[in-house]
């Protein structure tokens, strides 16, 4: 059976916002945008201390068409446009250089590493926290039993049952019961995990 649309909400796609706001539209062409999305990510073009906070600026602007913003935003930040735009052109640049290096065995290896892997360790990562710990504290390390599982024990440390637990965890700690374990908290970062042990001191070991 069709799902019904409620008869007072309704959609209104990026493209035709755009329209609406009688922007302007440039002719990309298929795949060109990602890549300058991606080029400009990794340099940093036009993050705020290049572009300005964007979203504090259009609430300073007291004009009405995209004519007058332009006008305001070019006196507000006269070289921001061209600095962004070198930043970012520098990096595709460098990216085209690069993509010449690519192959298909590249590509395999690429597959193969999120597949096997990132996904194998993002899946797994009560592991590498416990053994990581452990080698700090000069402890041994296992993980816990189907059984010890059952009273929310995830592993050992030497001799100390821990919790392993995002750090997302920490609210429903305070809003649900309290474990009466220590819990190391961690957080996945872009270069890694942040780790933070709760309840115990790991020079004690």
């Amino acid at each position: 059976m069709a799902k019904q649309r409620k008869p007072n909400v309704f959609k209104i796609s990026n493209e035709e916002v755009l329209r609406l706001s009688n922007a302007f539209t440039y002719p990309f062409p298929k795949y060109t945008t990602q890549i300058i999305n991606l080029a400009n990510g990794n340099a940093q073009g036009t993050v705020p201390r290049v572009v300005g906070q964007l979203t504090d600026f259009i609430q300073e602007f007291d004009g009405q068409t995209l004519e007058e913003w332009i006008a305001w935003y070019d006196n507000k930040m006269p070289n921001a446009i061209e600095i962004a735009t070198e930043k970012a052109y520098d990096m595709v640049v460098k990216m085209r250089e690069v993509s010449l290096l690519i192959d298909k065995d590249m590509v395999r290896h690429w597959v193969k590493d999120l597949v096997y892997n990132k996904t194998f360790c993002g899946l797994k990562v009560q592991q590498a926290i416990l053994s990581y710990v452990a080698g700090v504290a000069g402890q041994e390390w296992r993980l816990a039993t189907k059984a010890e599982e059952a009273k929310n024990i995830d592993g050992y440390i030497g001799e100390v049952a821990v919790q392993i637990k995002s750090s997302t965890y920490k609210l429903e700690k305070r809003l649900n019961h309290e474990i009466d374990i220590p819990i190391i908290y961690y957080e996945k970062k872009s270069t890694g995990l942040e780790i933070e042990l709760d309840g115990f001191d790991i020079t004690l070991f």
